[in-house]
């Protein structure tokens, strides 16, 4: 519990943290006003509510979580701290509880605002949250952004440096995983197991697109189901993560 309170007293330290929380939810709703302002009455749930949650605000929060550990490197608190606390693993893991949980009730907020301000501005459209699925859709952006977060710690442990954290979190997430589908062939069966396809699967399960606004994933066969998707996420996160804290524990502080 020690560890926890000095990781949560660290991240809180900081302003980073704060910019990056009022920023996803400044992008997230701000874009939702702007999607279901042009939207007629008929328009699914998932796209409607969460789309920008699930694009724009996952990845500043990503960038929070990398911020976290790569701004320790960089002004060389992290060798104090690993000097106090010997075992690096649990001040690794420690944080990583303390940083992915912020991101998931961040993104369990950003989830809940957008789909209120769709009710509040389209009272007529059918946004009620009735089913399994309906929850999913939108309680589920915060389990992505729970595992988005340990994904982003990761990268952070493995690079060190926050601009290469950042732009390999940003490129990836935005860019590279779509231009695996302009592949020949075998593009698209690809991009089905691609991290950050497979969570918005996981989030905007089988929903048409709408309004012009395709969601993540849009046009591919996906052979997981929603919750296997969300399973699959959360497995290459923690992998991923696995492999960073063994890094850590090789290298040099």
């Amino acid at each position: 519990m020690a560890l926890l309170d000095v990781e949560r007293i660290k991240l809180f330290s900081t302003r980073a943290p704060w910019w990056c929380m009022v920023l996803a939810a400044a992008l997230t709703v701000g874009f939702t006003v702007l999607l279901v302002a042009n939207a007629g009455t008929t328009f699914p749930l998932a796209v409607s509510t969460t789309q920008f949650a699930y694009n724009f605000g996952l990845m500043v929060v990503m960038v929070m979580a990398a911020l976290a550990i790569t701004t320790e490197y960089r002004f060389g608190t992290i060798k104090s701290t690993f000097q106090a606390v010997p075992n690096r693993t649990a001040v690794l893991v420690s944080k990583t509880v303390v940083v992915a949980l912020l991101a998931g009730i961040v993104g369990e907020i950003i989830a809940f605002a957008c789909w209120g301000v769709a009710r509040l501005m389209k009272p007529d459209a059918d946004l009620a949250i009735r089913t399994a699925s309906d929850w999913r859709n939108v309680a589920g952006v915060g389990l992505v952004y729970f595992g988005g977060a340990i994904l982003a710690l990761g990268v952070g442990m493995l690079i060190r440096q926050t601009a290469g954290a950042v732009s390999i979190i940003l490129v990836w997430s935005l860019l590279a995983e779509s231009l695996v589908g302009l592949i020949p062939t075998i593009g698209v069966k690809i991009q089905a197991w691609l991290p950050f396809n497979v969570a918005g699967h996981f989030v905007n399960g089988d929903e048409p697109a709408t309004g012009g606004v395709q969601g993540r994933g849009a046009g591919i066969d996906f052979a997981m189901s929603p919750w296997v998707s969300l399973l699959y996420f959360m497995g290459v996160a923690v992998a991923l993560l696995v492999v960073g804290i063994v890094v850590v524990n090789k290298r040099d502080a």
